[in-house]
């Protein structure tokens, strides 16, 4: 059975949670790079960056959901949001994964525990970046674990 090319997840780790990223939203990963905060933005906005000779706004996942912006960020996922860019800041980018219709709806979608706030500002900020978002999925643990068990059993 061929999978679709629209159940692709990006891995990324956040503290406390493994987030899964659409495959056909990601641009690139990178190491983070210096952020010029802004001011008066919500506390997930952790200001702007240059990608690429571009200002793009770097979002800090975490923070969607906790509250907090002092989470270790080792990386930059770089997605699209309509025509724009965004960088999430994200603690680790674990791999790339597929999965068959069936498990990929099980998973809970990722706002399912962000903060009604964040939800609301972003939709507020960026109409574009929710609806990202809300195609995005949190990948249980011991889900991901599994995966990682069956493709190196694959191998």
């Amino acid at each position: 059975m061929k999978l679709q090319p629209s159940n692709s997840l990006l891995l990324v780790r956040i503290p406390g949670a493994v987030c899964g990223l659409m495959v056909c939203d990601v641009i690139e990963t990178m190491r983070p790079l210096p952020v010029e905060p802004l001011a008066n933005m919500p506390d997930f906005v952790r200001g702007i960056t240059l990608i690429r000779g571009a200002a793009v706004p770097v979002i800090e996942l975490a923070a969607v959901f906790d509250g907090h912006s002092s989470a270790p960020v080792a990386r930059f996922v770089a997605v699209r949001a309509g025509e724009r860019c965004v960088a999430l800041a994200v603690e680790s980018v674990i791999g790339v994964t597929e999965l068959d219709q069936s498990r990929f709806e099980d998973l809970p979608p990722l706002l399912k525990s962000a903060r009604t706030e964040a939800i609301q500002a972003i939709g507020t900020l960026d109409a574009e970046l929710l609806v990202l978002l809300r195609a995005s999925r949190l990948v249980p643990e011991a889900v991901w674990k599994n995966l990682d068990r069956r493709e190196a059993a694959a191998q």
